[in-house]
């Protein structure tokens, strides 16, 4: 790689950005957002308004930046009245033209993934903040929770969609809706109940078609969201609890079914030895149900994994339900741990392809970390409804830059990641701490330090499992 062919790298980001600039409004507006997603990409240690704007803003004059730029910047981020929204679909439009056609590198096509993530804050007063579950830091805290969207391709991924959750306690709170702008028509949905909008808005824009859409099991345990991706029909892949009840043979073909209202309001009120949870059901799998199958190379060692799948017949709001897939993933840990999903693939489908897509969710949570260590994405300061929905399309554009960056930079360096294409790309950038080649050697290190890492974790892998020949998909 030459210095060339960095900057080339970093010419191609400015030009896309040319594409997003009319979103932003006036042409002041626009220089904001080339200013703010600077600041993005940056190596600032906190990327909030104000190191930003000092950092990247200028006079009319050209001189540097003082309060009234960093006052400017902040408008842009709170109240110039671009949409989010804009931004999202046309990201969905990238995505579809520069990272789907990858996916006919792989038998799964387009992956869609749903997930939340926490941002913790100090006060009260942020939008949408409350002692609620954060899954960052795996126990509940003061903070804002985001569902979003994000799309899974070989070649990358990129967040489609994203909206802030708002308990019933703020939607009921009028004196602090005033207070950060939530729009009128804002009302309370539970996540699912998100997840299924922003699912509904991708597809009716008309850009990105899901292969197969995939969640945790607070997802897989929403009867109403399984009914409307079925009635969308989309495929889905979402992972339920261990005590999740499904039909062992075709409730239809049993007589009285259905029992009445008073025997349904618990689960257990189903008489039938052929109602069974999920956790029964692996318990008693003879051995031959299990294969073992590598689903690709991690960082540590060949991501390997026992599989057994099943078809049953789901159970729909205490009532029998449509024809699905049980599928249990098993590590191969000393304790293993157990994943249990449903589906509504046709019965024809692959059992690989199913395991394959259970290995895709992992990828919601790289966009996460890259988004908080590297681009700012939990840095924000602002308060308003409008603030964090303007940040969040800001941080989703910033990481598709780079993951752009990276797309075409692989070709000469296929182990690059995506901290390692930022380097490279901040290396290009004006007032730069690091200059090209710099940049190119860190890289080179890196690469190198981490291929050794990786062959020796694979070696150590393959002597704990030296019985196991998994078959390779990716």
């Amino acid at each position: 790689m030459t210095r060339d062919e960095v900057r080339a790298a970093a010419r191609r980001t400015v030009d896309w950005h040319q594409r997003f600039a009319g979103l932003f409004g006036r042409k002041e507006s626009q220089g904001h957002s080339l200013v703010y997603l600077k600041g993005l990409l940056s190596n600032l240690e906190r990327k909030s308004v104000e190191p930003i704007a000092l950092q990247f803003s200028r006079r009319s004059d050209g001189g540097a930046a003082t309060q009234n730029e960093v006052v400017a910047l902040q408008g842009f981020v709170t109240t110039s009245p671009w949409e989010a929204g804009d931004v999202f679909a046309e990201i969905q439009a990238v995505f579809a033209e520069e990272l789907a056609p990858s996916t006919a590198q792989w038998s799964i096509g387009t992956v869609g993934v749903i997930d939340e993530s926490g941002f913790v804050k100090a006060g009260t007063e942020s939008v949408g903040v409350a002692n609620q579950w954060c899954g960052r830091l795996g126990k509940a805290a003061n903070c804002q929770v985001g569902v979003f969207l994000i799309g899974v391709t070989p070649a990358g991924i990129s967040a489609l969609d994203a909206q802030l959750f708002l308990t019933a306690e703020w939607i009921a709170d009028h004196k602090r809706r005033q207070k950060t702008h939530i729009p009128r028509e804002v009302r309370f949905q539970t996540k699912p109940q998100i997840a299924v909008e922003m699912i509904r808005r991708t597809l009716a824009a008309g850009k990105v078609r899901f292969d197969w859409i995939i969640a945790d099991e607070l997802y897989g345990d929403s009867g109403d969201l399984l009914g409307a991706l079925e009635e969308m029909r989309q495929r889905y892949l979402l992972e339920v609890k261990k005590n999740t009840l499904v039909w062992t043979v075709d409730p239809a073909t049993l007589p009285g079914i259905t029992p009445g209202p008073k025997q349904r309001q618990k689960l257990g009120s189903y008489r039938y030895h052929e109602v069974r949870s999920a956790r029964e059901i692996v318990s008693d799998l003879p051995p031959e149900a299990w294969h073992v199958l590598k689903l690709r190379e991690g960082a540590k060692g060949p991501l390997v994994f026992e599989f057994a799948v099943l078809r049953v017949w789901a159970m729909r709001h205490n009532r029998p339900g449509p024809p699905i897939w049980l599928v249990i993933r098993r590590s191969l840990d000393k304790t293993p741990d157990v994943k249990y999903y449903v589906s509504n693939a046709s019965a024809e489908t692959p059992w690989q392809q199913l395991a394959l897509v259970t290995g895709t969710r992992i990828r919601v949570e790289e966009y996460f970390e890259d988004g908080k260590m590297h681009l700012g994405m939990a840095d924000y300061e602002a308060r308003a409804w409008s603030s964090w929905h303007h940040h969040t399309a800001l941080v989703a554009l910033a990481h598709l830059y780079v993951t752009l960056t990276k797309r075409d930079l692989k070709k000469d360096l296929p182990e690059l990641t995506l901290d390692m294409a930022l380097r490279l790309l901040r290396s290009a950038f004006a007032r730069p701490k690091l200059n090209s080649d710099e940049a190119i050697h860190l890289v080179e290190y890196h690469l190198q330090r981490n291929h050794v890492a990786h062959e020796s974790h694979r070696k150590s892998w393959l002597q704990k499992h030296i019985r196991i020949k998994p078959e390779v998909l990716l």
